[in-house]
């Protein structure tokens, strides 16, 4: 019997020690990571992108989509946090949409609304995030030159649609790769009834936090 408990003796020494050390995989960050830190340290940021286009339209006599080409094109932003995990965006795109017998060209001035999935509660499973995913909203308006075709109106509202993820590299710089769905309320262009421009854009850029 006293090998017995000298066997548990031994067993809980050792296990108790061990088990002293082990870190806990749920970290107490609270000195640290409080509501917004992020926002409050790096309130505003610039971005730049590339975007990859896949043009198409629709009309709203048939319905009928009509595919356009691919084209190239870029995006400048300016951004503020409100809060870590909610963002506002004021967007300059350049529009670059061609289809086999026209061509439009456009500046589109947008403000998107932004969530990101920002980790930033007292208790979380890692000390740094560097992937925050982010969806998101926007509107706005373009303005638009026809080229070999008349075009009416040369204003048209602009809506999107907003998906994507960040690499966060430290504090200051990120990579930021997304989608986001453009659609162009029918600019009236002369001998079509009613096209309605939208797009599939795929986006890769860079962004600088303040």
């Amino acid at each position: 019997m006293k090998k017995f408990y000298m066997f548990m003796f031994l067993v809980c020494g050792i296990g108790g020690g061990a088990y002293a050390e082990m870190p806990y995989r749920v970290q107490d960050n609270s000195a640290q990571s409080t509501t917004d830190v992020f926002a409050a340290a790096h309130r505003f940021y610039v971005s730049g992108a590339y975007n990859f286009s896949m043009w198409q339209s629709y009309t709203d006599s048939n319905n009928v989509k009509e595919n356009g080409k691919n084209t190239n094109s870029f995006d400048v932003a300016v951004g503020m946090r409100l809060f870590d995990t909610f963002r506002l965006e004021a967007n300059y795109i350049r529009t670059d949409a061609d289809w086999s017998d026209f061509s439009v060209r456009g500046n589109t001035a947008m403000l998107n609304a932004i969530f990101d999935a920002r980790i930033d509660s007292e208790y979380r499973l890692f000390k740094k995030q560097y992937f925050v995913p982010y969806i998101g909203i926007g509107g706005g308006a373009s303005w638009n030159k026809a080229i070999d075709i008349d075009i009416l109106d040369k204003v048209s509202p602009v809506v999107a649609g907003l998906a994507g993820i960040s690499v966060e590299f430290g504090e200051y710089f990120a990579f930021d790769f997304g989608y986001r769905y453009l659609y162009m309320f029918s600019p009236k262009f002369d001998g079509i009834d009613n096209l309605r421009p939208n797009a599939h854009q795929f986006r890769g850029g860079v962004r600088l936090n303040f």
